[in-house]
């Protein structure tokens, strides 16, 4: 059968050959879906740019459905939404600005931060320092009851697990 060539953008195989793959990889239907991929990860700003760049779908706006899709040439946002997207880039700038400020951290946070570490670090060195039969084991809220575990999850019996005569390790 030879190799077979998978396209992730596409969700397709198809055999592989130099041919073959510079067909698919120039095709529109390739192109379509590789813009739409990395449109996923666009930031707000660069959206709004384009969106109000473009003049408003008629259709779109009429009947709530256009032919094109996401490959219309013309903007599916209302005024509403263009709205939404530009409080939500000039949020994002906002913040981009107390970052470069470092007024990101507010105060004592790092203070309480330390304390919840200390006391952290002064539980677990009290635990260690008790014998394995002095610790307590807390079961976890919502897991199903121990007798309910399968037997590769389930503790060994006090003692351990009995021998087999005749077992021989090596």
């Amino acid at each position: 059968m030879g190799k077979r060539y998978f396209c992730d953008y596409c969700d397709r195989s198809f055999q592989d050959n130099l041919h073959n793959r510079k067909k698919h990889l120039n095709g529109v239907q390739h192109l379509r879906a590789k813009r739409a991929w990395y449109d996923l990860f666009r930031d707000a700003a660069a959206i709004l740019q384009e969106e109000q760049t473009k003049k408003p779908c008629r259709k779109f706006l009429q009947t709530g459905q256009c032919d094109f899709g996401s490959n219309c040439r013309f903007s599916h946002m209302t005024e509403q939404d263009l709205e939404k997207l530009s409080a939500q880039v000039q949020g994002e700038q906002r913040s981009k600005e107390l970052q470069q400020e470092g007024a990101d951290i507010p105060p004592g946070t790092i203070e309480d931060w330390l304390e919840r570490r200390a006391k952290r670090l002064n539980a677990s060195e009290a635990q260690s320092s008790l014998t394995p039969c002095q610790r307590t084991f807390q079961y976890p809220p919502g897991w199903p009851p121990v007798q309910d575990l399968p037997p590769s999850l389930q503790a060994p019996p006090p003692g351990g697990w009995p021998v087999p005569p005749g077992l021989q390790w090596g």
